[in-house]
């Protein structure tokens, strides 16, 4: 009987440890992590696959954990939305004195796991999880310039992974976070767009103008453009170390007007479904944009 028990609550402390450290949304950090580790790296040995283990599992703690206190600032605001009402606290599956000490625990255990990677990664991952905790999150009721505000722990792992891989923060790793600062506005505005009703009964401000309008429609438009030409600055030379070939900068050029069509598709249809492509879209567009970088490392 014991035996049944337990096999039966493994599962389940498991599907909410997942659930409240939003293990897919926190993996995806981490694959966007682990891809500018790879493009830092000079060359591999033993110890870097020890990193890379130490970069992948710390990162997720520190991920994780703003997850973590994200649901508990925001649990009453959670149980009024259709998308968060089943999360684990709004849901009372987790109380908010453990989710307050799992969250505490997975901190102290990812910035010392980063710490061991080298100073400036766990410097960085506290920066991160410090805006995202006490900055964004707070913001997203009041204004919407929490965006903004979101953008910046929202780039940190991309540059992160060099700062991993080099211990070292200078343009190369400064080009990786601009690309992804500017990626951040038309996603996330695509997200506020599809779920704007939703959004609206926690009273978040998610659109710029915070309204689904021509002017927000155009912003997006807009910071699509500078994703853009953000992802294209290695092919001219300037980015020290980091660097894409005149082929790898055409596909990406490619890649954006993909994206872009589907800015423009909002634009015309001012619909849920065209912003839900473009949310679509523009997760491929980050994801193959990161392949292609690095495909280009290795074969040039």
């Amino acid at each position: 009987m014991s035996s049944n028990n337990n096999t039966i609550s493994q599962p389940t402390l498991f599907s909410k440890f997942v659930a409240i450290t939003k293990a897919r949304l926190s993996i995806s950090v981490v694959i966007s992590t682990v891809a500018g580790f790879v493009l830092g790296l000079e060359y591999w040995n033993q110890n870097s696959w020890i990193t890379l283990l130490l970069l992948v599992v710390g990162g997720y703690c520190m991920v994780g954990a703003s997850n973590v206190f994200n649901q508990i600032i925001e649990k009453d605001l959670d149980a009024l939305m259709d998308r968060t009402k089943n999360r684990p606290l709004p849901a009372g599956l987790i109380s908010t004195q453990n989710a307050l000490i799992l969250g505490i625990v997975l901190t102290v255990l990812g910035l010392s796991i980063l710490f061991a990677v080298n100073p400036k990664t766990a410097m960085f991952g506290a920066i991160s999880i410090f805006m995202y905790v006490f900055l964004y999150t707070p913001l997203k009721t009041k204004t919407p310039l929490s965006v903004f505000v979101g953008a910046f722990p929202g780039a940190i792992p991309f540059m992160l992974g060099w700062v991993a891989a080099t211990g070292h923060f200078g343009i190369e790793a400064g080009t990786l976070f601009i690309v992804q600062f500017f990626w951040q506005f038309p996603h996330f505005w695509a997200i506020g767009w599809f779920l704007y009703e939703d959004y609206e009964k926690a009273g978040f401000f998610m659109l710029p103008t915070g309204k689904k309008d021509k002017k927000t429609a155009f912003q997006i438009i807009f910071y699509t453009i500078w994703t853009i030409l953000a992802s294209i600055i290695p092919a001219f030379g300037f980015t020290g170390k980091l660097f894409l070939t005149k082929i790898s900068a055409v596909i990406v050029v490619l890649l954006g007007f993909w994206m872009l069509y589907y800015a423009l598709k909002l634009y015309r249809e001012m619909d849920k479904m065209a912003a839900r492509k473009l949310m679509i879209v523009s997760v491929s567009y980050i994801t193959l944009l990161q392949i292609v970088y690095i495909v280009d490392k290795f074969l040039r």
